[in-house]
């Protein structure tokens, strides 16, 4: 009988569980997406192979975070799930059935709807997994390998921990449920919300919400001089300021607007000013999670697409695109598919174990290298000619000029009338600048590889040329973006959902006051506006916020890239595009569940 009264609460509530089931599916794919990657060492191994371990700290790092907000976004989703049966569960009771039995009803049911939801959210998260990545891989021009959808021990890792967050879950609501009495249950949705009266506790907590979001703004756009301090800095006064912002200052605002009687009895602006009040008095505590989890979220897409720059800064950091060290049929036939800028030659001679060179002949070559000039909180090169008094040993001149020269030989330089005096015969290094090098990279590659030196130290000449180099740190990079693009769709996919379950949880409390608004004539598109308003300031304030941490955030990111705000619209745009359709469902949503007795 319970089960049949169950299933059927749940055929006429259908609308509601499909939004809880399809967050829950998402929430299930979106984990699987990002434990494909955090967990796959080939992929790891493939990509970031010159960082292993610290790549795998970096990604157990977003392990944590996201089965942080997954936690975070379980929590608000069983209280959904819970806000809505808990009338019928009453009724139940009241019809006779034991609170035990009810306990093991809704036990049953929260593990059950749980557990499907993941594993359709796993399959969905396959498909997902081989599609976004590949339209990433190809819009990016990213260089991944061995990464593929289906990865079983993501799988496991996914089921796992879901069932484990599901069954703590069922737990939790039947303990809830057990507790709790009659009255309690039929009138939850009634119980009145106390809310601070004081207003100079509030402005004393609004000037410490600025205090302390400044202070930590201050020491993110100073951390080149505090360095590691600036990080704990930052962290305590941001999420301080945060709370108090939420907790008092916007409450104030509204209290001002609220004082303005034209523009409170202005359509429905007392109504809704009144709700946003009551609301962010009772969310201030998920309104400052969202703000902090919006800033983390876009931070990562930001800093994630910035990651490659370091190709750019890669190519900056060494004059010459080739070495060439030996010239034969192979390199000539494949020099012919490559657009030579400018050709340079190092002439050299080996006697014993010195590795000879002329300081006129250095000087006729007008040599280049790319010299590091920035600070420590900027990268910044400048081209300069080397001149022969700069070969000196333990100089960073004699470093790079010596890996012309494929001879672990201690270098001289002497004058022309010395070197030709040397009896052994003159070797040349040719170094060559492309047009285009990113473009033509697989070609050069191809041509550094041919034009490697005949000796042992093949593998130390290929790994120290430009080549070599930049397809390490472009490999390093790629994977590096990959992972902040899928961590940060997978925080914002969790926070918006949290956001619009929280929303949701309180409709059908809302409900009764739409409803006597509208009996007592209130238009319903009037109606529409005031709930758009209200949501929309409930996803706006978190945004504002998020924004203003990822802006200054961004000066720590200043000592790895060269320009962390570059293109910065890129990523902001994507984010709130998400973030509106986010926005959007909840207003649909939640008019639908507050005026669906307005007809």
């Amino acid at each position: 009988m319970l089960w049949k009264l169950s299933l059927t609460s749940i055929k006429s509530r259908w609308k509601d569980y499909l939004v809880l089931f399809s967050g829950l599916t998402l929430a299930s794919a979106i984990f699987y997406m990002f434990m494909t990657l955090a967990t796959n060492p080939s992929f790891l191994k493939g990509n970031v192979a010159l960082a292993f371990s610290t790549t795998q700290a970096v990604y157990g790092f977003g392990i944590v975070l996201l089965a942080l907000i997954t936690f975070i976004y379980i929590i608000y989703a069983n209280s959904f799930l819970l806000s809505m049966r808990q009338k019928d569960y009453a009724m139940y009771m009241m019809l006779g059935a034991r609170s035990s039995k009810i306990g093991r009803l809704i036990f049953v049911e929260t593990f059950i709807v749980g557990t499907l939801a993941t594993i359709i959210g796993e399959i969905i998260g396959i498909g997902l997994t081989q599609l976004i990545s590949q339209l990433i891989i190809t819009q990016l021009g990213l260089a991944i390998n061995h990464f593929v959808g289906f990865y079983v021990p993501a799988l496991l890792w996914t089921l796992a921990f879901f069932i484990a967050l599901f069954f703590l879950a069922a737990l939790w609501n039947r303990h809830k449920l057990v507790k709790a009495n009659l009255i309690n249950l039929l009138k939850e949705d009634q119980k009145p919300i106390k809310t601070k009266r004081n207003t100079a506790i509030k402005i004393i907590e609004a000037i410490l919400g600025v205090s302390f979001l400044a202070t930590g703004y201050w020491a993110m756009a100073h951390a080149s001089l505090l360095v590691l301090a600036s990080i704990p800095i930052a962290f305590v006064t941001i999420v301080l300021g945060s709370y108090f912002i939420f907790d008092s200052l916007f409450t104030l605002l509204i209290d001002l607007l609220r004082k303005n009687k034209k523009f409170k009895y202005a359509k429905l602006h007392s109504f809704t000013l009144g709700q946003l009040k009551f609301r962010i008095n009772s969310y201030n505590r998920i309104l400052s999670i969202t703000s902090l989890l919006f800033a983390l979220a876009l931070g990562a897409i930001t800093v994630g697409l910035n990651f490659k720059q370091l190709t750019d800064q890669q190519m900056e950091s060494t004059y010459y695109d080739v070495v060439l060290f030996n010239q034969n049929k192979k390199t000539d036939q494949q020099l012919k598919k490559i657009t030579v800028t400018s050709t340079t030659k190092v002439k050299y001679k080996i006697a014993g174990n010195y590795a000879y060179v002329s300081a006129n002949q250095i000087k006729n070559a007008h040599l280049k290298r790319n010299a590091f000039v920035g600070k420590t909180d900027e990268i910044k090169y400048r081209t300069e000619t080397i001149k022969p008094n700069e070969i000196k040993a333990g100089s960073r001149t004699y470093t790079e000029f010596a890996e012309y020269i494929p001879y672990e030989k201690e270098i001289k330089v002497v004058s022309q009338a010395e070197f030709d005096q040397i009896k052994q015969p003159s070797n040349t290094t040719i170094l060559l600048r492309v047009k285009d090098f990113q473009k033509n990279f697989n070609n050069v590659e191809k041509l550094q590889k041919l034009a490697l030196p005949q000796n042992k130290n093949v593998e130390v000449q290929l790994n120290s040329s430009k080549a070599a180099s930049y397809r390490l740190i472009l490999n390093l990079a790629s994977g590096f973006e990959f992972m902040g693009f899928f961590l940060g769709i997978a925080f914002l996919a969790m926070l918006a959902s949290t956001l619009m379950f929280k929303v949701l949880s309180g409709a059908k409390s809302d409900g009764p006051r739409y409803i006597m608004l509208w009996k007592m004539g209130t238009r319903t598109s009037l109606l529409k506006t005031s709930i758009d308003l209200e949501i929309g300031i409930l996803f706006i304030l978190p945004a504002i916020l998020g924004i203003l941490d990822v802006l200054f955030g961004l000066q720590f990111f200043k000592a790895l890239l060269a320009h962390p705000y570059d293109k910065i619209w890129i990523p902001f745009g994507i984010f709130l595009i998400f973030y509106l359709v986010y926005y959007l469902i909840t207003v649909k949503l939640y008019q639908s569940i507050v005026l669906k007795k307005i007809k």
